[in-house]
């Protein structure tokens, strides 16, 4: 998987025996259940606010449009 690095939530996560620091949108499928399973819903409120905004200026900088 590419690291893109696109959303700034980074998660410390070990990878080939390695500690990396992570973008959510980086993790895979396991790593994010395991990062979240245990968070408040205000937290993944947030969490979900932060990536909203980054989409947002994602496609804002390259005028994506969706649909």
């Amino acid at each position: 998987m590419i690291k893109r690095d696109l959303d700034n939530c980074y998660f410390r996560v070990c990878r080939d025996g390695k500690w990396e620091n992570v973008c959510f949108s980086d993790l895979s499928d396991f790593e994010r259940e395991k990062a979240v399973k245990e968070w408040s819903a205000d937290a993944l409120f947030r969490l979900a606010c932060v990536l909203a905004d980054q989409i947002r200026v994602i496609g804002d900088r390259f005028d994506i449009y969706g649909g």
